[in-house]
């Protein structure tokens, strides 16, 4: 009897692909992924009953349709620690409808995208059985928690191939640095419309519409709209100082700006220049003090541009 698959024992590889769901070939040298809370659906899809009239009662089976496999899995919000060199994690953030902007020695910055959207091939070992999936695109979401660890959450989807049993090699992990907790130290800055706020939570979720098409002459996984969505959490101030009632009733753009960690090669910078305050859903007693949870939507200012971050 075969020994039982041991769950952690997990390889995780990822690479752009040049030609869409054509094999980018990656590698635990060069493309190996350090995640967290992996989990996937393999064989995604939907079954066909041929509905058939026949002369007795039973099941007639199904027609397997419109396969395709989907991913999620967190990585650790840290840059590279060499300013101006993209952090390993870039390019699952590419096939997430992001452009990557590296100017050497200085800064790595990503946007939003509307056309060219990259893809990737997505390979995961788990204990000697091979899933995999190609075209692979998908969604992410950044959360920066106080005292926890600030993540890229990923949600992918891609075209179904065979999973099977395989080996590979130890992966290269060493391109992925240690995190800094959220805190005061590690996080010097949280303003919403210039004024400095002190937060609980915070997420920018990109809420990217992922869509499986499937049609004769083209199989693809497409990115078709975008939802981008800002949630945080904060300690209430005196009116006087931050209305979120009147910004939301005026419908009025404010500019938000997170700043994580010190020290060149290090600092991750979120900024949403023209976000919308939505309108305040209640009020939270956290530790006896009443905290505001908010709600803000980026808005594009040219276009593409409703958000950056900045590795620098």
């Amino acid at each position: 009897m075969a020994a039982a698959k041991k769950w952690r024992k997990k390889i995780f590889l990822f690479k752009i692909e040049t030609t869409y769901g054509v094999d980018a070939a990656p590698t635990p040298a060069a493309n190996a992924i350090l995640a967290t809370e992996v989990t996937f659906q393999p064989m995604e899809g939907t079954d066909v009953n041929r509905d058939l009239d026949l002369p007795y009662l039973g099941p007639q089976g199904t027609i397997p349709n419109e396969l395709h496999a989907k991913f999620k899995f967190k990585v650790e919000l840290a840059p590279s620690g060499t300013a101006g060199t993209a952090p390993a994690w870039g390019p699952l953030l590419r096939a997430c409808a992001c452009a990557q902007v590296v100017n050497a020695g200085v800064s790595v910055v990503y946007n939003p995208i509307t056309d060219n959207h990259e893809s990737g091939t997505l390979k995961l070992y788990v204990d000697g059985i091979l899933f995999q999936a190609l075209g692979v695109r998908g969604t992410a979401k950044f959360t920066v928690n106080a005292q926890g660890i600030p993540y890229i959450e990923f949600e992918f989807t891609g075209l179904f191939a065979q999973p099977s049993d395989a080996t590979t090699t130890n992966p290269t992990l060493t391109p992925f640095q240690k995190p800094r907790i959220v805190s005061s130290t590690f996080t010097p800055v949280f303003t919403i419309n210039g004024v400095a706020m002190v937060m609980r939570t915070f997420s920018l979720d990109l809420k990217n519409k992922v869509e499986p098409r499937f049609l004769v002459g083209k199989e693809e996984i497409l990115i078709t709209q975008r939802e981008d969505m800002i949630a945080t959490q904060v300690e209430t101030m005196p009116l006087a100082d931050f209305n979120p009632f009147v910004l939301a009733a005026n419908a009025t753009p404010v500019a938000v700006n997170l700043v994580h960690g010190t020290g060149a090669g290090n600092i991750a910078t979120l900024n949403a220049p023209a976000a919308q305050m939505q309108r305040p859903t209640g009020i939270e007693n956290a530790q006896d003090i009443m905290e505001t949870p908010l709600s803000l939507m980026p808005l594009p200012v040219t276009g593409n541009d409703q958000w950056t971050l900045t590795l620098t």
